[in-house]
C-alpha cells in the first residue's frame, strides 16, 4: 500500500528529509513508539548521502532510507548545500536528539532496547530510570558481513517488544537491518539508528565546541580528534558531496535519475 503524501518532507540529492525540528521530531518519536508495528528513523549526513550515491537506486541501501519512518537531516553542511539550491532543510543533529531524549523523555517509553554500546553505560541509564524496562545486545564486530550476529540482533529486536530501540552499530548495517525488520513485520516499536550518539552522551568520544558545530565545522574536530579512522571518510569520500550537489544543481537529467524517475523516451 503506498504512503500519503507527506507535504512536511523535502526531497534534496535523492534523499527525503522531514523538516522538523529537534521538538516536533521528539513529539512524533513519542506517537511513533506507541503503534503496533516497527517502524525507524534515519539521520542521513554526508557520508550517507555519498554512500547511497556510489550504490544503484534499486538497492537495498537506497530501500533503507526510502522506507523509513522520519528521516532527519544530520548535516550541516547538507543544510548549507540544500539552502544554496533554494531548498529549505532543516538540521536536527542525531546526537543532540540522542542526549534529549536520554536526558529528558526517557520515562515516556516503558521498554528500551539497545543494540551496541557499553555495558557500564547502560547499567548507569538503568540507575538513572528505574522505572524503564532494559534489553541491551551487543553484536561483535562486523555486523554488515555476518549473517549469523544479523539474525541475532534481528531475534532481539522481535523478542524484546520494545517501545524504543536505539541502534549504536553504525551505518549502513544500522539501516538495512531496521529495513529487514520492518519488512519481516513481526516486531514492534520506533528505532532510531543513531550512529556514535551514546559514545557522545556515555562521554567515550567528545564533541565538537558549539561554535565548531554551527558553523558546520565539526567534522574537522572528529577528524583531528580520530586522524587515523576518519581521514578517508573526511578526505576522500566526503568531498564527493560538491560534485553530486553540482550535479544535481544543474544537470536536470541527472536530478531526475537521482530521484528514481526517468521520463518516457529518455534511457
Amino acid at each position: 500500500m503506498s504512503r500519503a503524501p507527506n507535504p512536511e518532507r523535502v526531497s534534496f540529492l535523492g534523499v527525503q528529509f522531514d523538516n522538523l525540528n529537534e521538538s516536533r521530531a521528539i513529539q512524533r518519536i513519542k506517537r511513533m513508539a506507541r503503534e503496533p508495528s516497527f517502524q525507524y528513523v534515519v539521520t542521513p549526513n554526508v557520508d550517507h548521502v555519498v554512500r547511497l550515491h556510489s550504490e544503484p537506486r534499486g538497492s537495498n541501501l537506497w530501500a533503507s532510507y526510502s522506507n523509513c519512518s522520519m528521516s532527519l537531516c544530520d548535516s550541516r553542511v547538507l543544510h548549507r548545500l540544500a539552502w544554496l539550491s533554494g531548498t529549505k532543510l532543516s538540521v536536527v543533529p542525531g546526537s543532540d536528539l540522542t542526549a534529549r531524549l536520554l536526558s529528558d523523555h526517557l520515562d515516556a517509553f516503558g521498554v528500551i532496547a539497545i543494540i551496541g554500546s557499553d555495558a557500564g553505560f547502560i547499567a548507569d541509564l538503568r540507575r538513572m530510570h528505574p522505572r524503564c524496562a532494559w534489553h541491551h545486545h551487543v553484536p561483535p564486530m562486523g555486523v554488515r558481513d555476518d549473517r549469523e550476529a544479523q539474525e541475532e540482533i534481528i531475534r532481539f529486536v522481535e523478542q524484546s517488544d520494545a517501545d524504543l530501540l536505539l541502534f549504536a552499530i553504525g551505518s549502513p548495517q544500522s539501516e538495512l537491518l531496521c529495513e529487514e525488520i520492518r519488512r519481516r513485520g513481526a516486531a514492534r516499536g520506533l528505532a532510531l539508528c543513531i550512529g556514535a550518539s551514546l559514545e557522545f552522551a556515555s562521554g567515550v568520544k567528545r564533541r565538537a565546541p558549539r561554535w565548531m558545530q554551527r558553523v558546520g565545522l565539526e567534522w574537522l574536530f572528529r577528524l583531528v580528534s580520530e586522524p587515523r579512522r576518519l581521514w578517508r571518510r573526511y578526505l576522500v569520500k566526503g568531498p564527493a558531496i560538491f560534485r553530486l550537489w553540482w550535479k544535481w544543481q544543474f544537470s536536470p537529467v541527472y536530478r531526475r535519475e537521482a530521484c528514481g524517475s526517468t521520463p518516457s523516451g529518455e534511457s
